[in-house]
């Protein structure tokens, strides 16, 4: 098994194995950071103290887990920054696109005999 090696992980290059250890990684860290115990954090999240041993090893979590947990450290940002907001969808712009561009049409070719006559 390859070791993850934070911040150069690339797009569909790691497992999910891997991805997971490196997200469990990521809480732990910020758990850390915010000078919470385990056990404190998982009573402020209404989550059990494995649920959070788990996360953090990469054992895996369910998404409300997560976002409960990222609540209680107060990084909503780092949600927040997983799925951006879209300003604009995709059919406003192929809409917009339509309306500034007319359709060209294909004309038919002249008889050539017509145009030298």
């Amino acid at each position: 098994m390859s070791t993850v090696v934070i911040g150069s992980i690339q797009p569909d290059s790691h497992s999910t194995t891997e991805w997971e250890r490196y997200l469990g990684e990521q809480f732990r860290a910020m758990r850390i950071r915010a000078g919470v115990e385990q056990a404190v954090l998982a009573e402020r999240a209404d989550v059990s103290t494995g649920a959070i041993k788990n996360l953090e090893s990469g054992k895996g979590s369910s998404l409300k887990t997560m976002i409960k947990i990222v609540r209680c450290l107060g990084r909503t940002d780092w949600l927040e920054s997983l799925a951006p907001q879209v300003s604009v969808s995709p059919m406003q712009m192929l809409t917009a696109a339509r309306r500034t561009a007319p359709r060209q049409r294909v004309s038919k070719p002249r008889n050539v005999s017509t145009i030298h006559a």
